[in-house]
């Protein structure tokens, strides 16, 4: 590869993207903020539950407005091809942006101002021209939300062992089964469904449908409460779904390849997301340090605060350096490509799990630095520590990043 084609640094389009991503932090984003405030219902990084143990809705529609207006400021989807109406970044531009979003943001409002699971993805870019038309734009306008209902009560990461399953029935499809550990399962306007169409054929045996969220017998089922106390994740049950076939994503069969995409496409932000949040927190410890006392000194005087901010630095480093690397590697091949590349699984799985791991210990040194303060129920460094120990199940959990990083290596090594 040449230097150039292996370029990390941030591009003129990021630097010009980010510059109006910051206009949109200081200017919108602080009166929607103010505005969830009176209200005394949480925050957007620490909000109150309704009865059925939902995120209250005056947070959700907060959420929301800053969506709408992020979209209409064509601020909401850079990722997305600009073809389709996006803003066409590649994963390397991603980093940078994501990175700044999470730098910024915090725990604030901001973050929704761009696209995450509820947004557009790279399997919708799959949709034919006319489901782009009634789904894709109003996903990259941030005008509606979807969800990624693909985890299953007894399947997780085997992918392939899923049970919910779809017959066709002349020019429709009747979806079957029960998805769980969805994200934005009460709340989406269309979910992304991956079910078995041919039993028994592998990568070949599954389908993605797109399904309105008010299609009979579709069900919200009950909210799950996780570690992250969001109130975003439930359950979905579909009895005898019916959808016409124009709803299929890409082809019949297509569904793993499909999921897969999403998958990986949220092992690959886990870069940008986790340097931005890891440099906030490093700040924090930092200002921290200077400001508390102990025996009439900062306790940054001390050696063994200074050794946990140090370790802080270093975690951060490690991880943004591989993602950076990493995602510049991907952007040759095509980070979502179908058919991958055979040697992509590998390095998206090791960006995963050294994302997911740095994150980890960083936010507990983080907590260690802030003593007592870190412990503090919604704080954001007991906040960032309850993320982070999730980051490391989603998405594939890290013992399973571990075996696609040594199969890649091995199937190479039998190769030369």
């Amino acid at each position: 590869m040449t230097e150039h084609s292996m370029s990390i640094a941030p591009t003129a389009r990021v630097q010009e993207y980010t510059d109006r991503f910051r206009r949109f932090l200081d200017e919108d984003v602080p009166p929607l903020e103010e505005e969830l405030a009176k209200h005394n219902v949480g925050t957007a990084g620490q909000p109150k539950l309704d009865s059925e143990g939902r995120m209250h809705p005056i947070v959700w529609e907060a959420r929301r407005e800053v969506q709408r207006r992020a979209g209409a400021l064509n601020l909401y989807a850079p990722h997305i091809s600009a073809e389709l109406g996006g803003g066409g970044f590649n994963r390397v531009e991603m980093h940078h942006v994501e990175e700044f979003v999470y730098r910024h943001s915090g725990l604030g409002l901001g973050l929704a101002a761009l696209a995450w699971t509820e947004g557009p993805n790279p399997a919708s870019e799959h949709m034919s021209e006319a489901m782009r038309e009634r789904y894709l734009t109003p996903l990259i306008k941030g005008q509606i939300t979807a969800a990624f209902a693909n985890t299953e009560p007894n399947v997780g990461t085997d992918v392939l062992g899923m049970e919910t399953w779809a017959k066709q029935d002349g020019s429709d499809w009747i979806i079957n089964g029960r998805k769980a550990w969805i994200t934005n399962s009460h709340f989406a306007d269309v979910y992304q469904v991956v079910a078995v169409t041919e039993p028994g054929a592998g990568t070949r045996s599954l389908t993605m449908f797109l399904v309105d969220a008010d299609t009979p017998g579709l069900e919200c089922g009950p909210d799950l409460p996780t570690m992250m106390d969001d109130g975003l994740t439930g359950e979905l049950e579909f009895r005898d779904v019916r959808v016409p076939a124009e709803n299929i994503v890409r082809e019949v069969g297509d569904g793993f390849a499909l999921a897969m995409s999403w998958i990986n496409w949220r092992r690959l932000c886990r870069g940008g997301m986790c340097s931005g949040w890891g440099q906030w927190l490093i700040t924090r410890a930092i200002s921290r340090s200077q400001e508390r006392k102990s025996g009439g000194r900062p306790i940054g005087d001390l050696q063994s605060i200074q050794h946990l901010i140090a370790r802080m630095a270093l975690e951060f480093y490690q991880a943004r350096s591989t993602s950076l690397v990493a995602q510049a590697e991907l952007d040759q091949w095509g980070a979502f490509e179908i058919p991958l590349h055979k040697e992509a699984p590998r390095l998206i799985s090791l960006l995963k799990i050294i994302n997911d791991e740095a994150f980890y210990r960083l936010a507990d040194s983080a907590i260690q630095v802030h003593g007592a303060n870190g412990l503090l129920r919604g704080s954001p460094e007991e906040k960032l520590f309850r993320v982070a120990r999730n980051l490391r199940i989603p998405a594939g959990t890290s013992e399973v990043q571990l075996n696609a990083i040594a199969r890649g290596l091995l199937r190479e090594a039998a190769v030369s």
